[in-house]
C-alpha cells in the first residue's frame, strides 16, 4: 500500500500525492541522499506483468535523461522496488495548464500562442532524440510562476495496455487528445504529438475540447471522422490557421515538424502582443484635433506628455479665463481647458488639483472679461456720457430756478400798489451804464412805498 512516508529505492521518501496520469500516480518526494525535492512517478502495477516492459522502461528512461532542454522535465533516476516501477524527475513549481483552464475558462490568443510555441520547442527536443510523447494534454504541461512552460510525463512505456482506450481512470483524458491515426490503431509519430498540441491550443482558445462524447470510443471515433466546431469569432485569422493545420486528419497535411509549428506560433504571439501594447507606446491619452488655422498638437515621443505648440505671433495664447491676449510665449505652466474659437487648439490638459492656475503678471482681475489692446472696457464710455449729461442737466435746473425766481421777484415789484407792502432790495446791475448812484428805501407808517433818488443835488418823488 502506497502512502506518505514510504521510501522507494532506499532514498526517495514519498511526501504527498500531487497528480495522477495514464501510467500511474505522481508524488512529491524528497531525495534523502541529496536533500532536494523531487517528483516520483509510480507506474501502474499491471504494467510490470507485460513481457518486455521492464527493458523498454529502462531504455527509454535512459534516453529521456539525455534530453537537455529547459522545456523538458529532467529525469534523475528510475528503478523498481516491492513490485513497483518508479521514475524520479525534477519537481517543477507551478500549476498544470489544466488547472488554469478550469479556473479561467479560456486564454487570450497571444497567451495561447506563447505557450504553444514553448511546448512545440520541447516536443522538438524530444523528437530529435527519437522520443514521441504520445500523451500531450494540459495536465502534462506545467507553467511556472514566471510564465515558462515545462513538458512532463512522457509516455516512455510503449505498452499495449496504455494504448487501450478502455483502461479505467486514464483513457478518457487521453482519448480527448488522441490523434486520428492513433485512434485507428496506427503507431504514434511526431505528427501525432503535433495533432495533440493542436487540440490543446483549441481548448485554450475556445474553453472546451473539439470533441466530447459519452465513452472514450465515441470520442476517439469523432477524432477520426468529424470536423471540430469553428473557433470563436474573436480569434484572429492567423491563429485560427495555425490551429486548423495542426488538427488536419492527414498527418502529412499538418505542420511538418514541431519546430515549424513553434516558429509560426511564436510569430503570431509576438504580433498580437505588439498590437496590444501599441496604444501604450503611441500614448494612450487622446489628442485633441486643432481647429482650422490653430496650432497643432505635438505627438509624444516614447510615451511622453502631450503639449501644445507655442502660438505664432499675434495668435491668442491658451490660458485661464480673463487672461489678456498676448503674442508673447507663456511659461510652461499647464494650460486650463476653456472654450476655444478661431485659431485656438482643443485638447489641452487640465491643471492638476491643488495647483493654482497660471496668471500672467499683467493680467487684470479674474472677474473682468478679456480686453483687446487699445480698447476701453465695455460700458465705460456710456457711463462717462451719463455723468456729463447729469452735470449739464443739474446746471440747467439751477439756471432755470434762478431765472424763475428773478421773474417772480420782478413781477412782485411791478405790482407794488395792489399787493402787500414789502421791502425790496434790488441788486445793482451787473453792467451799469449810468454813473454810480446810491439807493435808499424808506418805510413810513400807513404811507405808500416811496423811493428817494438822490442825484446832482435834486430829489424826485
Amino acid at each position: 500500500m502506497i502512502s506518505p512516508g514510504v521510501t522507494l529505492g532506499g532514498r526517495y521518501r514519498l511526501d504527498e500525492r500531487i497528480a495522477g496520469g495514464g501510467m500511474g500516480d505522481v508524488w512529491r518526494g524528497t531525495d534523502e541522499v541529496l536533500g532536494r525535492t523531487v517528483a516520483v512517478k509510480i507506474l501502474l502495477p499491471a504494467l510490470l506483468d507485460e513481457p518486455g516492459f521492464a527493458e523498454r522502461f529502462r531504455g527509454e528512461a535512459r534516453t529521456m535523461a539525455t534530453i537537455n532542454h529547459p522545456g523538458v522535465v529532467d529525469v534523475y533516476d528510475y528503478g523498481s522496488d516491492q513490485q513497483l516501477a518508479f521514475l524520479v524527475m525534477e519537481y517543477v513549481e507551478g500549476d498544470a495548464l489544466s488547472r488554469t483552464l478550469s479556473r479561467v475558462g479560456r486564454l487570450t490568443p497571444a497567451r495561447t500562442m506563447a505557450l504553444v510555441a514553448q511546448a512545440a520547442d520541447a516536443l522538438q527536443a524530444a523528437h530529435a532524440n527519437g522520443i514521441v510523447h504520445r500523451d500531450v494534454k494540459p495536465g502534462n504541461l506545467l507553467v511556472r510562476p514566471n510564465g515558462t512552460l515545462v513538458l512532463t510525463d512522457f509516455g516512455i512505456a510503449r505498452s499495449a495496455l496504455v494504448g487501450q482506450l478502455t483502461v479505467a481512470g486514464s483513457v478518457l483524458g487521453t482519448a480527448s487528445y488522441i490523434s486520428p491515426e492513433q485512434a485507428s490503431g496506427a503507431v504514434a509519430t511526431a505528427a501525432s504529438d503535433v495533432y495533440a498540441l493542436g487540440v490543446v491550443a483549441y481548448q485554450c482558445l475556445s474553453g472546451h475540447r473539439p470533441f466530447d462524447g459519452a465513452t472514450p470510443i465515441e470520442i476517439a471515433m469523432k477524432h477520426v471522422r468529424d470536423t471540430p466546431r469553428p473557433l470563436p469569432a474573436d480569434i484572429p485569422p492567423a491563429v485560427r490557421a495555425i490551429v486548423d493545420r495542426a488538427l488536419a486528419k492527414d498527418p502529412g497535411a499538418r505542420w511538418p515538424t514541431a519546430s515549424a509549428m513553434a516558429a509560426v506560433a511564436r510569430q503570431a504571439a509576438s504580433s498580437l502582443t505588439t498590437q496590444v501594447q501599441q496604444p501604450a507606446v503611441n500614448g494612450s491619452a487622446p489628442v485633441g484635433r486643432p481647429q482650422s488655422g490653430g496650432p497643432a498638437m505635438n505627438r509624444p515621443q516614447s510615451g511622453g506628455p502631450v503639449v501644445a505648440n507655442r502660438p505664432h505671433s499675434g495668435a491668442p495664447a491658451s490660458g485661464p479665463p480673463g487672461h489678456p491676449v498676448s503674442g508673447q510665449a507663456r511659461p510652461p505652466y499647464p494650460p486650463v481647458p476653456r472654450p476655444v474659437s478661431g485659431s485656438q487648439a482643443r485638447g489641452a490638459a487640465s491643471v492638476p488639483s491643488g495647483q493654482p492656475p497660471y496668471r500672467h503678471p499683467s493680467a487684470p482681475p479674474m472677474q473682468q472679461p478679456p480686453m483687446q489692446a487699445g480698447k476701453q472696457p465695455e460700458g465705460s464710455g456710456g457711463r462717462q456720457v451719463l455723468i456729463v449729461l447729469a452735470v449739464v442737466l443739474g446746471l440747467l435746473v439751477l439756471l432755470c430756478a434762478g431765472v424763475i425766481s428773478f421773474l417772480i421777484k420782478q413781477g412782485n415789484t411791478a405790482m407794488g400798489g395792489s399787493g402787500p407792502r414789502a421791502t425790496v432790495v434790488q441788486a445793482a446791475p451787473l453792467e451799469p451804464r449810468a454813473p454810480v448812484a446810491s439807493y435808499r428805501l424808506t418805510k413810513q407808517a400807513a404811507a405808500p412805498l416811496s423811493l428817494t433818488h438822490a442825484t446832482e443835488g435834486r430829489q424826485t418823488l
